[in-house]
Protein backbone atom coordinates (compact mmCIF):
# COMPACT_ATOMS: atom_id res chain seq x y z
CA UNK A 1 0.00 0.00 0.00
CA UNK A 2 1.33 3.66 -1.20
CA UNK A 3 1.95 6.15 1.49
CA UNK A 4 -0.77 8.32 2.59
CA UNK A 5 0.19 11.89 2.85
CA UNK A 6 -1.62 14.78 4.38
CA UNK A 7 -1.27 18.43 3.18
CA UNK A 8 -0.36 21.09 6.13
CA UNK A 9 0.86 24.62 6.24
CA UNK A 10 3.14 25.64 9.10
CA UNK A 11 2.91 29.24 9.85
CA UNK A 12 6.12 31.20 11.06
CA UNK A 13 6.77 34.88 12.73
CA UNK A 14 6.65 37.46 10.66
CA UNK A 15 3.92 36.16 8.22
CA UNK A 16 5.87 33.46 6.28
CA UNK A 17 4.04 30.30 5.78
CA UNK A 18 5.32 26.87 4.51
CA UNK A 19 3.52 24.04 2.72
CA UNK A 20 4.91 20.52 2.90
CA UNK A 21 2.85 17.35 2.79
CA UNK A 22 3.63 14.52 5.64
CA UNK A 23 2.27 11.33 7.04
CA UNK A 24 -0.05 11.32 9.82
CA UNK A 25 2.94 9.90 11.98
CA UNK A 26 5.23 13.08 10.87
CA UNK A 27 1.75 15.76 11.90
CA UNK A 28 1.88 13.40 15.40
CA UNK A 29 5.39 13.93 15.81
CA UNK A 30 5.55 17.49 14.98
CA UNK A 31 2.37 18.30 17.58
CA UNK A 32 4.09 16.62 20.37
CA UNK A 33 7.66 18.32 19.53
CA UNK A 34 5.61 21.93 19.55
CA UNK A 35 5.52 22.25 23.20
CA UNK A 36 9.30 21.19 23.69
CA UNK A 37 10.16 24.08 21.43
CA UNK A 38 14.26 24.25 19.73
CA UNK A 39 14.82 21.97 16.36
CA UNK A 40 12.58 19.66 14.50
CA UNK A 41 13.12 17.30 11.87
CA UNK A 42 10.22 16.71 9.68
CA UNK A 43 10.26 13.92 7.10
CA UNK A 44 8.06 15.66 4.15
CA UNK A 45 7.06 14.14 0.29
CA UNK A 46 10.16 16.06 -0.90
CA UNK A 47 12.59 15.18 2.24
CA UNK A 48 13.44 16.43 5.58
CA UNK A 49 12.64 19.97 6.25
CA UNK A 50 14.72 21.27 9.58
CA UNK A 51 12.34 24.11 11.85
CA UNK A 52 13.18 25.84 14.70
CA UNK A 53 10.11 25.81 17.03
CA UNK A 54 10.30 28.94 18.98
CA UNK A 55 9.29 30.57 15.53
CA UNK A 56 6.47 28.30 14.71
CA UNK A 57 2.78 30.21 14.92
CA UNK A 58 0.87 27.77 13.84
CA UNK A 59 -0.10 24.23 11.74
CA UNK A 60 -2.86 24.32 9.41
CA UNK A 61 -3.55 20.39 8.60
CA UNK A 62 -6.42 19.93 5.93
CA UNK A 63 -9.14 17.21 6.52
CA UNK A 64 -9.09 13.96 5.31
CA UNK A 65 -12.56 14.82 3.78
CA UNK A 66 -12.76 14.82 -0.30
CA UNK A 67 -13.50 17.99 -1.54
CA UNK A 68 -15.22 17.84 -5.19
CA UNK A 69 -16.70 21.38 -7.00
CA UNK A 70 -17.57 24.42 -5.14
CA UNK A 71 -20.16 23.15 -3.00
CA UNK A 72 -19.36 23.25 1.00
Amino acid sequence: MATQFRRISIGFQGGHSLALKVTEEQLKALHAALGEGGWHVLESEDGPVRLYLGQVVYVRAESDDLRVGFGA
